[in-house]
């Protein structure tokens, strides 16, 4: 059987240690994150936030979506990787923690390249599709009950070959336990099938973090 690595905190701190150096705010954000008790498992990790910039250049995004945005490592990770004329759109709900992730872009000089809309998920998407806004990528990393939505919603405002990503989809590996029967973990493995079926999209799920889908819109 294939060797199967377990991602921990001494490993992912190797890998960081052997990747390129991370910005001094990504730091800071991640130590800002650690001080926040259990809301620090709403951060991606380490290595999805490489992963993600590696392909956001490798594909040449410029225009991206986020949909969930906490204080601001996976946007600011991201920002970091656009081009110049490149834009960062964030929808979250909560104030607080939204200034938070202003304050850290303005620190990073991101602060003209990312744009926070405060409010309902749902209500912003709406907005956006009915302003004919496009996408080169979509990031949903909210709440779970509403994945589906989320995803429905992001597929009309996505271009073509464009790519939706989506978090947590592993969800601690409970998906794969038939014995995890809570609200949470269904809600994910109901995702997950949808996807599975949906032939508006090609997929694959990689264990990174908590588990990421890549789609990309055919």
């Amino acid at each position: 059987m294939i060797k199967v690595l377990k991602i921990d905190e001494k490993l992912e701190k190797y890998i960081s240690d052997h990747s390129y150096d991370l910005h001094p705010v990504q730091k800071e954000i991640i130590k800002h994150n650690d001080s926040l008790g259990v809301s620090k498992r709403m951060q991606i990790s380490v290595t999805q936030a490489y992963f993600f910039q590696l392909f956001i250049k490798t594909n040449k995004i410029k225009n991206i979506l986020e949909i969930g945005t906490f204080t601001g490592y996976s946007a600011l990770s991201m920002g970091l990787s656009i081009p110049d004329d490149g834009r960062i759109t964030c929808l979250d709900i909560n104030k607080e923690t939204s200034e938070t992730a202003r304050d850290f872009f303005k620190k990073a000089n991101l602060d003209k390249k990312i744009e926070i809309i405060l409010g309902p998920a749902m209500n912003s998407l709406k907005k956006l599709i009915n302003d004919k806004k496009i996408f080169d990528m979509i990031f949903i990393d909210a709440d779970k009950e509403n994945y589906r939505n989320y995803y429905n919603l992001s597929l009309e405002i996505v271009k073509n070959n464009g790519f939706i990503l989506v978090d947590n989809v592993l969800w601690k590996g409970d998906v794969a336990d038939p014995n995890k029967k809570d609200e949470l973990t269904n809600a994910i493995r109901e995702f997950n099938s949808f996807i599975k079926q949906d032939d508006r999209i090609e997929k694959t799920i990689l264990p990174l973090g908590d588990g990421v889908t890549i789609c990309r819109k055919i």
